[in-house]
């Protein structure tokens, strides 16, 4: 695998999948970091026609990965799906917790609540050092979740930015198509984006246009930390996976949990869910019972990317929507996905639904 670094050259735009027309609505949001298929097609420029590959992306300061953090978590504690706590610590309250079971069971907070929080809040984003301690289920120090004071959440800025369009003749807006509105991206110094490849790109450094309005991001080679940090992860994820037992996934880029159901016609669709199909729950009728126990997951991401039909011409593609990054889903064994094997779909090879392990 080899690593990059992309470091914005300016600002970046980048529209979220929602129809856009102006004069219908005058804001044309847009979604950061960017989704697998708009780096895929950035790096066309310099990888051709060649099969893609490639893990993230992910943010990265310095020589340091950094990934969401895990929405399981409040604080320094982890949340316990309350089948769990209830095998565990039977005079917990929520023993007399009743839920729908054809969902996931409901997640509780064991300590009690801070009496005394400070202002300050939780860090979005976790180094790959903190985010080793919690794949090895180390406890966390406070610097590693709190945000210090004064710090923002986010290393990247959003600026709107308005377009006018002048009737002819005067010196007014046009009243149709006339204003819009675009929210661009800007990176706080000394963050760039890391992107791990199959393939080597020849070159390096380069640029390449990332996004809309032909801005452009500077690639170049990361150091050898940015994949050893990676190999690392990937080593303590991959054994907290064979250990077996109870286990929890660690979603850190979107997942297309994407599977053909039936609709009222008879006729199959494309579904979207917030965890994979193959993980059921144990009440749903399969012959020894599903892993799946419960979810910690947000609201969904809606993603669009472009495909060739059959004249070569790009068009839209059906639009899918994503669990973000940070989701974590509790299971009582660990279970592969179809993604791992070698005829994954392609939303794998575009650094989609990337899972790391921990043992519960």
């Amino acid at each position: 695998m080899h690593w990059y670094i992309l470091t914005p050259l300016d600002v970046l735009l980048f529209r979220d999948a929602k129809p856009f027309t102006p004069g219908e609505r005058a804001w044309a949001g847009g979604s950061f970091p960017p989704h697998g298929h708009t780096l895929a097609g950035a790096l066309r420029g310099v990888l051709g026609n060649a099969t893609l590959k490639l893990r993230g992306p992910f943010l990265c300061y310095g020589e340091e990965l950094y990934f969401p953090r895990p929405l399981g978590y409040v604080k320094d504690e982890r949340l316990i799906p309350v089948p769990w706590l209830q095998e565990t610590h039977p005079e917990h309250p929520a023993r007399f917790m009743l839920w729908d079971e054809s969902l996931p069971a409901p997640l509780v907070q064991f300590k009690k609540k801070d009496s005394n929080p400070k202002k300050s809040g939780e860090r979005p984003y976790l180094p790959s050092s903190v985010v080793q301690k919690v794949l090895q289920n180390q406890p966390l120090e406070e610097k590693d979740w709190r945000l210090e004071e004064g710090e923002d959440g986010k290393p990247w800025k959003v600026e709107s930015r308005s377009h006018n369009a002048i009737a002819p003749g005067t010196r007014q807006v046009k009243d149709a198509d006339g204003y819009f509105v675009e929210n661009a991206v800007r990176l706080k110094p000394g963050w760039g984006l890391a992107i791990g490849l199959e393939q080597q790109i020849p070159h390096s450094p380069t640029t390449v246009q990332l996004g809309g309005e032909g801005h452009r991001v500077l690639v170049e080679e990361a150091p050898k930390t940015v994949g050893e940090q990676w190999e690392a992860i990937q080593e303590i994820s991959q054994k907290n996976f064979e250990g077996g037992g109870k286990a929890i996934a660690y979603l850190v880029t979107p997942g297309v949990f994407e599977h053909p159901k039936k609709c009222r016609q008879g006729k199959l669709q494309a579904r979207c869910r917030a965890w994979p199909w193959e993980w059921d729950l144990p009440e749903n009728g399969t012959p020894n019972g599903g892993p799946l126990v419960s979810v910690a997951t947000d609201r969904a991401i809606p993603i669009n990317g472009r495909i060739r039909d059959n004249k070569q011409k790009s068009i839209p593609a059906p639009q899918v929507f994503a669990a973000p990054p940070g989701s974590c889903y509790y299971l009582e064994r660990p279970q592969s996905l179809f993604q791992d094997n070698p005829k994954a779909q392609r939303s794998q090879k575009l650094g989609y639904s990337e899972l790391l392990w921990m043992a519960y």
